[in-house]
């Protein structure tokens, strides 16, 4: 959880994690038991408020029982005051666990306009979020998942009070992976060194193509781990990502195949590496948008976070097969062994 809904928060439960819904309710609600009459309840709502800060909505109890939602504007708008307010309050209403995940809550506010939302555990009434605790949600969600996108685990702390040491706690284990996973680049450039060596042109690209597929799967990833929180996109939906992906990467390629052979004859490379570059480049960019669509919900589905690992990783790969992908057709398109 961010630092900022940590101080913000009224109710810190240890016995939740730091994502559960227990972190950010507020407890300081107003009730009002199910059997006062309208006059009754607008005395004591009225003697309850602590500021101008005026709800929109209180709850309605029985003992300790949850009943319902009372809207305020019904309250001072009824004409009878002898009215039970359990004649007036609504049964219908969205309402979460104390124990629930912090996403599985904004994939619901996301699908409803909530401005208030109680919390029950086993039918009583512990708490609730109002738009304030709902503001802190969406923003920590924001939050964690822009740090780790980055391969970073979320601070605790404002980012000028993070010590040194905790910025190397959370960046160095990810790194150290990737720097693992980038490793094995070398080993493809070493291993066609032959290539290499016949035509010294092709080095001159290394950069350009890995970093072009690099971004391209960067682009997706970003935009499917955010649909994939909103629970706009299932692992049921692959193959429409799929679909939808490779057509959009298919134009882009097109584009980028285009802007390299404007390049290569910039440089005044010859044909033969001109047609490799700009080949290379549409292969690279198609087989991004296979790998960038696949991967992230790879992760889910076995239970890693796909925003921890996937642009950081998704790029790490492409710049390895992406080689391989250019020497291979560089072999064939140059005659070499």
């Amino acid at each position: 959880m961010s630092y900022r809904v940590k101080n913000a928060i009224h109710n810190h439960n240890k016995e939740y994690d730091d994502d559960a819904i227990a972190q950010y309710m507020r407890t300081d609600v107003i009730t009002l038991e199910h059997i006062l009459c309208v006059q009754e309840a607008r005395e004591i709502f009225l003697s309850r408020l602590k500021d101008d800060d005026i709800p929109a909505q209180v709850f309605v109890v029985n003992g300790d029982k949850f009943c319902g939602v009372l809207s305020i504007k019904k309250l001072l708008q009824e004409s009878d005051p002898m009215q039970t307010i359990r004649a007036l309050m609504d049964v219908n209403f969205y309402h979460v666990s104390p124990k629930d995940e912090r996403q599985d809550v904004i994939l619901l506010l996301s699908k409803e306009e909530l401005d208030i939302v109680p919390v029950i555990d086993n039918g009583k009434l512990v708490g609730c979020l109002t738009e304030k605790e709902i503001a802190h949600l969406l923003e920590d969600d924001v939050t964690e998942d822009a740090q780790r996108q980055g391969a970073s685990l979320p601070l605790e702390k404002p980012y000028l009070e993070t010590s040194p040491i905790t910025l190397w706690k959370k960046r160095s284990v990810w790194l150290l992976l990737l720097f693992v996973a980038e490793a094995y680049t070398s080993s493809v450039i070493q291993h066609f060194e032959d290539a290499l060596e016949s035509a010294i042109a092709l080095a001159f690209f290394i950069p350009l193509l890995i970093g072009t597929g690099g971004n391209s799967g960067t682009q997706i990833t970003s935009t499917l781990v955010r649909s994939m929180a909103l629970g706009e996109v299932h692992l049921r939906d692959l193959g429409k990502v799929i679909r939808k992906e490779v057509t959009t990467s298919l134009m882009i390629a097109l584009t980028l195949g285009l802007a390299g052979c404007l390049r290569a004859w910039m440089m005044g490379i010859g044909p033969e590496i001109t047609l490799i570059v700009s080949l290379t480049l549409v292969c690279i960019t198609l087989w991004s948008a296979v790998v960038s669509s696949v991967i992230p919900m790879v992760l889910k589905r076995v239970g890693i976070d796909p925003a921890v690992v996937s642009a950081p990783f998704i790029a790490t790969f492409i710049d390895g097969t992406g080689l391989i992908i250019y020497f291979k057709i560089a072999q064939y398109s140059l005659g070499l062994n």
